[in-house]
């Protein structure tokens, strides 16, 4: 019996089910470095970032509906292993003047992987004409974008501090 090739619309789907994975798993992540940050910026930032998490999900929700699909999530390990790196920089440097820097760092890894896969998808579902997933997810990527370019920004005065 042969095996039907998958095409783009079964790694569009399969990328979708990671990322929903993904995103949910930040929003655990996000209180405990929003608890273990010191600079009052930084823990804003994760504050802002973790209802934005919030509202990615229901896009993503929407984003099946659109597909006919009902959500779903295949384990991601690579968000995984970028949050368990996160954990073990948290309790390396707890109380240490360059916690918050690597903080910033952890936090922006997991923006980047973000980046990556929502850009990916984006183009995807326009190749594949599926407009309101595009939207969405277009939607997605300049809050991520967003995200990164503030972090960069508070990393400046921070990673000052850290040197200090």
């Amino acid at each position: 019996m042969a095996v039907k090739e998958k095409g783009l619309l079964e790694l569009f789907v399969h990328t979708l089910k990671d990322v929903y994975f993904a995103e949910n798993e930040i929003t655990k992540a996000l209180p405990k470095m929003i608890k273990a940050a010191t600079n009052k910026d930084l823990k804003a930032g994760f504050e802002k970032h973790l209802k934005q998490t919030q509202e990615q999900i229901e896009r993503l929700d929407q984003a099946f509906k659109s597909l006919d699909m009902k959500p779903a999530a295949v384990p991601c390990e690579a968000i995984k292993g970028i949050l368990k790196e996160g954990d073990e920089v948290a309790d390396e440097f707890d109380g240490s003047k360059a916690l918050d820097a690597g903080l910033i760092a952890a936090a922006q890894a997991v923006e980047h992987y973000e980046i990556s896969r929502y850009g990916a998808m984006h183009a995807w579902a326009e190749q594949l004409d599926l407009t309101e997933a595009a939207e969405l997810l277009h939607e997605t990527l300049s809050e991520e974008e967003e995200t990164d370019q503030l972090l960069t920004e508070l990393a400046s005065a921070i990673n000052e501090e850290a040197a200090a």
